[in-house]
């Protein structure tokens, strides 16, 4: 009953397109499906395109007629849905979209996996998968210690993670209702190579190289569990093959930093490749984010003790690898910068 081919929602992201590089690179079938909006870069899939086992649908996951018909003609084994607006800040200043896509998407793709799943028999009906990404964002915050497991509570606290946990819950719902069997993943943040410069680490890497300010929201004591991309896409290749329906399983680097200890771990890997810009470490604070959580942390054993999985990469090789492909990318984040995402603050409604 192994699986062989996977349908990837969002696979022109971030962490979608590191488990279609990987998907592919293994042998799975793999069918992309994406609806290429502002932070989805087909460049990310170079190594693939041209690939006898990669195909690409552009397409709306809220589309159910194309959903339908997309799933039909693939026929997958394992649907892994990661597409998602996914940027904390721009939830702030538009929370719609993120209802929209990531609430009433996931619906129509829980949906449409019924109806696909429902009419199935034999050994594709056992075999198929539905697993449903999230995030550590979904539990809300931890105090200065404790860990999230798959047992925590939900106390989401931003419009993003108050919409991935409602696409979490319909998940939970479709499968104790009708019987999908749905796999709910949780992460903690991940970083790494093609990362859209909104986000921390590489807008941090432009902003030094460019030799401006580094923003820090608040005092920069926020603690994170930061993952490696491909470790946590290593994952969820595991969960969609070997993931028991019903379970949630959580991935984590178990390395927590504050926003300044990992600033100076990432300005000092940038002094050492380029010194010619030394010193990097130029840091901003400013006005925190509304309803800024302040400590996430993840217990990965559900995933190490049930997919057998572990992560490989440590924070400080992990974050060296991911300034050298930066480094090496400059032309990928200046062609963003110029024609997407310009590095102004973002989530500034409701500031007081």
């Amino acid at each position: 009953m192994s699986i062989r081919t996977l349908l990837v929602t969002g696979g022109a992201g971030f962490i979608g397109s590191a488990v279609v590089r990987q998907a592919v690179k293994a042998g799975f079938t793999v069918l992309n499906y994406d609806k290429l909006t502002y932070a989805a870069s087909l460049e990310s899939l170079r190594d693939v395109e041209d690939h006898p086992l990669y195909q690409f649908v552009h397409g709306d996951i809220c589309d159910a007629e194309l959903v339908r018909r997309t799933i039909a003609d693939l026929q997958p084994d394992a649907i892994i849905h990661l597409a998602a607006e996914s940027h904390v800040d721009r939830s702030i200043d538009g929370p719609g979209e993120f209802v929209h896509t990531n609430i009433q998407g996931t619906f129509v793709m829980l949906n449409e996996a019924r109806r696909y799943w429902a009419e199935l028999s034999g050994e594709a009906r056992a075999r198929f998968r539905f697993v449903q990404v999230s995030t550590d964002e979904v539990f809300g915050s931890l105090h200065d210690d404790g860990l999230f497991t798959e047992n925590s509570p939900y106390s989401p606290n931003s419009p993003y993670s108050a919409s991935k946990a409602a696409g979490d819950h319909l998940a939970r719902a479709w499968h104790a209702t009708y019987g999908v069997p749905v796999i709910v993943t949780n992460c903690s943040n991940n970083y790494g190579p093609y990362q859209f410069p909104e986000k921390l680490i590489p807008l941090a890497i432009q902003r030094a190289l460019a030799g401006e300010e580094i923003p820090v929201y608040g005092d920069g004591l926020n603690v994170r569990d930061w993952l490696y991309v491909e470790d946590h896409a290593a994952g969820l290749l595991l969960a969609a093959t070997r993931g028991t329906p019903g379970s949630t399983y959580l991935f984590g680097g178990r390395a927590e930093r504050t926003n300044l200890q990992l600033l100076h771990t990432l300005c000092a890997a940038l002094d050492e490749f380029r010194p010619e810009g030394a010193p990097h470490e130029r840091l901003k604070f400013v006005t925190d984010r509304p309803g800024h959580d302040r400590r996430y942390a993840i217990d990965p054993s559900s995933a190490e003790h049930g997919l057998d999985w572990k992560a490989g990469h440590d924070f400080d090789s992990g974050m060296r690898d991911t300034v050298r492909w930066y480094l090496a990318n400059r032309d990928w984040a200046e062609r963003i910068h110029r024609a997407r995402y310009r590095g102004e603050r973002l989530g500034t409604v409701g500031m007081r």
